[in-house]
């Protein structure tokens, strides 16, 4: 396997941690620009939803520009968004710089993905695509409670300078070690979007969308719960975000095992249903940590459980266009944890409590649970219906 994939794979870390390292420390942020937790939540909504729209729009705007180049650009873009969060110190500017992170965090991992695909040979591609994914994942797990520490020792603002030095290593890597990159056929905007047409297709991406909304209700204000819960110090909080994000990251096994011994759709019926049961759950577990603890770690693993079979169902709906899915299985990701941040940002600051988020949440996923229900019950799509979407294979960049 090509060894220029580990470049990749630290770069998809770095940026990795700029979405998932600002819910840990929401309350440190807060307090220091004087806003409420509930307006500090807002910075991961406005993170997911410019990462979503960023995504599929930006690779279109861009589909001239060599792919080093873009590359290299991204990072500088993300690099300087870091610093200015660095040295901000209003809210709005920290904000600005979130929408800049997020623009430039959308090309960077689709591009990762893409030129990981066009470095290495076939027979190792999926071993070096997962190595990538790793990056992302392994910034769910070690990043949250990392931010934490960080966060206490030197506080809030040296969590961001140290992710503008990864990405700094990572771009002078790329420059000096990574082959230009030739310019492959992109998707229109417009023919992706009009794969939702089929309301199989649609209800299948508003499975994601729910059930990342429902997760997020809660996920987005897990710190301010933890302390209201359990009056939590800054080491307790930390331990419990890492044993979320290792449940969180076994969860895609979870799921991809679940999926090949019931089969795919019952699998997706099955997470969802339980993945509700646990967030109605959750409020409730509070009497004794043990017990918290463990509805944790099965809300983490299941919360990740979703992914392998429903990118499963997705290639088997429609396989002519599943490239294009997988695109916007993403920026359904994206605008669920938007959404549910939001939502839940708005209850506590309504309630000006975090106990009960987690049922408002479940309210989501029964959504998806109807959804991706509605979604298995139509009937399979025809070969004439998929004629008019790109082949698989043309969907490089």
């Amino acid at each position: 396997m090509n060894w220029r994939v580990y470049i990749l794979a630290v770069t998809t870390f770095a940026v990795g941690l700029v979405e998932l390292i600002v819910g840990g420390i929401l309350p440190n942020i807060a307090e220091d620009l004087h806003v409420s937790l509930a307006t500090a939540g807002q910075l991961i909504t406005i993170f997911a939803l410019v990462y979503a729209i960023s995504a599929p729009v930006l690779l279109s705007l861009t589909a001239k520009v060599e792919r080093k180049r873009l590359f290299l650009i991204s990072l500088l873009i993300f690099t300087l968004g870091n610093l200015l969060t660095f040295f901000s110190t209003t809210f709005l500017t920290v904000m600005i710089a979130r929408i800049f992170t997020a623009m430039s965090t959308a090309l960077v991992i689709v591009l990762s993905l893409t030129i990981t695909t066009r470095i290495v040979a076939p027979t190792h591609r999926a071993k070096a695509l997962g190595l990538v994914f790793m990056g992302v994942s392994s910034a769910l797990v070690v990043g949250v409670p990392m931010g934490i520490f960080i966060t206490e020792a030197f506080g809030w603002r040296a969590v961001f300078l140290g992710i503008s030095l990864l990405s700094t290593i990572s771009m002078i890597l790329i420059a000096l070690l990574l082959e230009r990159m030739p310019i492959g056929e992109i998707v229109p905007l417009k023919t992706q979007l009009k794969s939702l047409g089929n309301l199989k297709i649609l209800t299948a991406q508003l499975t994601t969308l729910f059930m990342l909304a429902g997760h997020y209700v809660l996920y987005a204000y897990l710190t301010p719960f933890l302390v209201e819960a359990f009056d939590m110090g800054a080491s307790w909080i930390s331990i419990c975000y890492l044993i979320f994000g290792i449940a969180s990251v076994s969860g895609n096994a979870i799921g991809g095992w679940v999926s090949d011994k019931i089969g795919t759709s019952k699998a997706l019926i099955v997470i969802v249903s339980i993945f509700a049961l646990v967030l109605f759950t959750i409020p409730y577990t509070t009497i004794a940590f043990p017990l918290f603890l463990l509805f944790t770690v099965l809300w983490g693993a299941l919360s990740w459980a979703l992914t392998p079979p429903l990118q499963s169902y997705l290639i088997q709906a429609d396989p002519k266009s599943s490239d294009i899915q997988q695109s916007l299985n993403t920026a359904a990701l994206q605008i669920g944890i938007s959404i549910g941040s939001a939502v839940g940002g708005a209850i506590f600051a309504v309630t000006a409590s975090a106990m009960h988020l987690a049922s408002f949440g479940a309210l989501f996923v029964l959504c998806a649970l109807g959804c991706i229900i509605f979604s298995i019950k139509r009937a399979p799509i025809t070969q004439e219906q998929t004629l008019n979407y790109p082949s698989a294979q043309h969907h490089s960049s």
